[in-house]
C-alpha cells in the first residue's frame, strides 16, 4: 500500500480519524475531507509528515464541493485508490418519531447516502484506473435498529444497497465493500473541545460477548485490510464488526 492515495470522509475526528492514520502508517497518503475546521486543523497538527496529509473543508452533500474536492486531491498527489466514505450525521436517539422534523429526516439522508453517492461519482473515473476501491462505513442500526433512530437506520441501510449496487456496476475495475459498526467509543478521538473519556458499567461491558466496547482502531484495522491487495477477492460485502452483540444471543444469568 506504499504511496497509493486514499480519500476518508469525515477523517477529522472519531472512527474517520482512527482510519487516517491506519492507511498513513501503513504508507499511504490520504485526504480528509470534512466540515469541521477545527478538527481539520488539529489533524494537521497531529500527523508529522505533513506532506502526507492534504485536508479539504467538503460538505459530501454538496456536489459542486465533492467535485472541487476529489480535483483538488487528485490534482495534489496524481492518483487516487481507495476512497472511504465515513461522513455521518445524526446521533440517535433522535426522541419520538411523531415529532421528528422533515428537514432533519433529510439532512440525514443527504449527508448519509446521498454523500457517498457523489463521492463514488466523482472518485470513480480515478479508481478505475488504478483498479481501486470503495469502503463505505454504514452501522449496525440498519440491521438491528433501536428505539427512535429512524433516520440513520433507513440513511444506512440504504447505504449497504448502494454498496452492492455499486459493486456489481463498477466490476471488475473497482471492488466496493461496507462495514456496520456497532457500538464504538470515540469520546477520546473527538477534537480536544468535545474529548472526554468514559467508564462504561460492567453491564455495558457483559452486553458484548467479546467483553468491551468497541474502539476505532477495531473499524480502521479492517478497512485497511479491505484496501490491500489481500481482499482482492472480496466485493459487495456488508462487514459487522460490533463484539458478537447482533450474533451471539447473551441471556441474563
Amino acid at each position: 500500500m506504499h504511496n497509493k492515495i486514499g480519500i476518508v470522509t469525515g477523517g477529522a475526528q472519531g472512527i474517520g480519524k482512527a482510519i487516517v492514520l491506519d492507511l498513513l502508517n501503513c504508507g499511504m497518503r490520504a485526504a480528509v475531507f470534512d466540515v469541521d475546521a477545527e478538527a481539520l486543523g488539529e489533524l494537521q497538527a497531529d500527523v508529522a509528515d505533513a506532506e502526507r496529509l492534504l485536508c479539504c473543508h467538503c460538505d459530501v452533500s454538496e456536489e459542486e464541493e465533492v467535485a472541487r474536492a476529489v480535483a483538488d486531491t487528485v490534482r495534489t498527489f496524481g492518483r487516487l485508490d481507495v476512497l472511504v466514505n465515513n461522513a455521518v450525521y445524526g446521533q440517535p436517539p433522535y426522541g419520538p418519531f411523531e415529532s421528528m422534523g422533515l428537514e432533519e429526516w433529510n439532512q440525514t439522508l443527504k449527508v448519509n447516502m446521498t454523500g457517498p453517492l457523489l463521492m463514488a461519482k466523482y472518485s470513480t473515473p480515478h479508481l478505475r484506473l488504478t483498479k481501486g476501491c470503495i469502503i463505505n462505513i454504514a452501522s449496525t442500526l440498519a440491521l438491528h435498529p433501536e428505539p427512535h433512530c429512524e433516520a440513520i437506520a433507513a440513511s444506512k441501510g440504504g447505504l449497504i444497497s448502494l454498496t452492492r449496487a455499486l459493486a456489481a456496476s463498477l466490476a471488475p475495475e473497482v471492488r466496493v465493500n461496507s462495514i456496520s459498526p456497532g457500538w464504538i467509543e470515540v469520546g477520546a478521538w473527538r477534537k480536544a473541545s468535545l474529548r472526554q473519556g468514559r467508564a462504561h458499567s460492567q453491564a455495558e461491558l457483559d452486553h458484548h460477548p467479546v467483553g468491551r466496547v468497541g474502539v476505532p482502531q477495531d473499524i480502521s484495522a479492517l478497512v485497511t485490510f479491505l484496501a490491500g491487495e489481500r481482499s482482492g477477492f472480496i466485493t459487495g460485502e456488508n462487514f459487522v464488526v460490533d463484539g458478537g452483540v447482533s450474533r451471539c444471543i447473551m441471556f441474563p444469568q
